[in-house]
C-alpha cells in the first residue's frame, strides 16, 4: 500500500463522512511531525524536544 493511496483513502473519509473538524488535527500533526524529521540532527534539537 503506497503512502498516496493512504492519503487518497484519508481524503475520500473525510469527504463522504463530513469530518472536516479533523483535518486542522492531521495537518498539524504532520506539520509537528515535519518539524522533528528536519530538526533531529540539528542545534535547535534541544529546544524543539522541551516543547514536548
Amino acid at each position: 500500500m503506497s503512502k498516496l493511496s493512504t492519503v487518497t483513502e484519508l481524503w475520500q473519509f473525510l469527504k463522504v463522512r463530513k469530518k472536516w473538524w479533523l483535518a486542522p488535527i492531521l495537518i498539524m500533526l504532520l506539520l509537528l511531525g515535519g518539524l522533528i524529521i528536519l530538526t533531529k540532527g540539528s542545534a535547535l534539537a534541544p529546544f524543539i524536544y522541551a516543547i514536548f
